[in-house]
């Protein structure tokens, strides 16, 4: 590593990042290529350099629940689904979820890129997003024959080349991903000629962050951390607790906080470093309101009941959470059908033989079918939706939060005609609750809910740094909105197998199952199983 406790504590460094997940790093990095810049990144995971564990493609949720790479956060239970609460996983250790998550590189419209200014954040648009995005990327286009094996065409697609990151789509690709798709096309979407370029509307095959050369993910440790590591002006600290950040000295009610130093604790003492400059809270979505919470910014009412003086009075940390959700279909393919799915890594033997090829398999392959469609595409209901949603906005209009309004108006926009309802095609059994059967195989959709109306919070419960926030999603409590789209989207996904090629491809359907028919039987089952998609596959198939 390229810190000891000894280069740190006591210490300045003219910018201090908390995190050194995805975002902790890059920053780390893009700030130390200036020589006259010094820079400390805390992250409170080990390294796991050169673990395969984290670098083996294809594992998908196989770090859940494992101490050593995610926290294991919880929710409080949420009434909605049947008072039960859900884990939410994230990356812990150099490069954050960066190491844990699905490989998957897509990008969000445009247009939602540019909300974030319409809604008053002057420069945070599609434009800029676009030429700090391209200096990240590294593409590297498949060769002409997988192109024209799988009908790929990359003319209007727009991808950086030089950047410092990966991108590349997985060694091993199954021509049954063709006919998924194929499918999607004959169900009404079209193929997105331009997904990278802010136009996602379609379904396309996405690339991964795979480095095709070793056959290893591609994250922001092999990005950011390790090319820059020796620079003497970057500073790295693993089991680097933060706590809070340490106003100067002559902070009071009345004046301006000014973030002088940042406490943390590495192996059970606690230490500070000062900052020259900046100090840069990059703790992720979950923890990054409970260190500034702990540090004085944020809602009174929430500090006073902590018993922490008000530094900055900031009302809006911890709130309007929104959770990206998902539920799975999932299709029993025929036996004749050649499709080689990751079920097959059920079988220990099986799974032996794979883990041993190295550059070949299914350990090269990669999540790579997307589709986005809009509500209109998919169900005949979608304007009494829309009306209903609108409807319960306007009447409610007087007692949103600040800002709240002018987000649903925007939401709403999005419904009536952006292209929000996500399907993402897994080649393999990921879904509940009927387990699957022995020696079969299935190709499953994950449904995406994007556009979702309910808000949640985050808060700190206790000064004590060491327990974790509360973290309340507020599932499905704007319900309309949210679960009437769901529905359709669900039965959407459904319908997929009633179309040509994957009806000539699949037996029956396992999960939902045939006995849920009504939409009331499918809002029963979304409540019921509706939560992250590797909480669902962690462990059925994995080293």
């Amino acid at each position: 590593m390229s810190a000891t406790i000894d280069d740190v504590k006591d210490k300045s460094f003219d910018y201090i990042i908390c995190g050194g997940g995805t975002a902790g790093l890059t920053l780390g990095a893009r700030l130390s290529e200036d020589p006259n810049t010094t820079v400390l990144v805390l992250e409170a995971g080990a390294a796991n350099i050169g673990d395969m564990a984290i670098l083996r493609p294809a594992s998908y949720g196989s770090h859940f629940g494992k101490s050593e790479y995610s926290w294991n956060h919880e929710t409080t239970k949420q009434k909605s689904t049947g008072d039960v609460s859900h884990f939410w996983q994230r990356g812990k250790g150099l490069g954050g979820s960066s190491s844990i998550n699905f490989l998957c590189w897509i990008k969000p419209p445009a247009k939602e890129i540019d909300d974030f200014e319409r809604l008053g954040n002057p420069g945070w648009n599609w434009k800029n997003y676009e030429k700090y995005i391209h200096r990240t990327e590294r593409f590297t286009p498949p060769s002409e024959e997988v192109q024209k094996t799988l009908t790929m065409n990359f003319d209007n697609w727009s991808l950086g080349t030089d950047g410092p990151l990966k991108i590349a789509y997985p060694f091993s690709i199954d021509e049954g991903e063709l006919k998924v798709q194929q499918t999607l096309i004959n169900a009404g979407l079209s193929l997105a000629r331009r997904p990278m370029n802010g136009e996602t509307a379609g379904t396309y095959f996405a690339p991964c962050t795979y480095d095709l050369t070793t056959h290893t993910r591609a994250y922001a440790v092999t990005a950011f951390y390790l090319p820059n590591k020796d620079r003497p002006n970057f500073k790295v600290l693993v089991l680097a607790h933060v706590n809070r950040i340490v106003p100067s000295t002559n902070n009071d009610e009345n004046s301006e906080f000014v973030a002088e130093s940042v406490e943390f604790e590495h192996y059970g003492h606690v230490y500070t470093a000062h900052a020259k400059k900046e100090v840069i809270v990059s703790a992720g979505a979950l923890k990054t309101p409970q260190i500034l919470e702990l540090s004085g910014i944020g809602n009174p009412m929430v500090l006073r009941k902590l018993g922490i003086p008000t530094k900055v009075d900031l009302p809006g940390v911890g709130s309007n959470v929104q959770e990206h959700t998902l539920v799975a279909v999932s299709f029993e393919l025929k036996d004749d059908v050649k499709f080689e799915t990751l079920d097959i890594l059920a079988d220990p033997e099986t799974l032996r033989k794979h883990l041993d090829l190295h550059g070949s398999g299914l350990f090269t392959t990669g999540i790579i079918g997307f589709s986005f469609a809009t509500l209109s595409q998919i169900s005949p209901k979608a304007d009494a939706i829309i009306k209903a949603a609108e409807d319960k906005v306007m009447k409610n209009a007087n007692d949103y939060p600040p800002g709240l309004l002018e987000q649903y108006k925007i939401l709403l926009d999005r419904l009536r005609n952006d292209a929000g309802c996500e399907f993402i095609s897994f080649p393999g059994m990921c879904s509940r609750p009927n387990p699957p059967k022995k020696g079969k195989r299935y190709i499953s959709f994950y449904v995406a809910l994007n556009y979702t109306f309910s808000r949640g919070t985050i808060h700190a419960v206790s000064k004590d740094p060491a327990v974790n926030p509360e973290m309340d999603p507020h599932y499905f409590e704007e319900e309309v909105a949210d679960m009437l789209v769901w529905i359709e989207m669900v039965k959407f996904a459904r319908n997929l197998r009633n179309i040509s090629p994957l009806k000539e491809m699949t037996t029956e359907e396992l999960n939902p199952g045939p006995d849920v028919q009504t939409d009331e039987e499918i809002a029963a089952t979304v409540y019921a199983i509706a939560e992250q998609a590797a909480d669902i596959i962690r462990g059925k198939y994995q080293p």
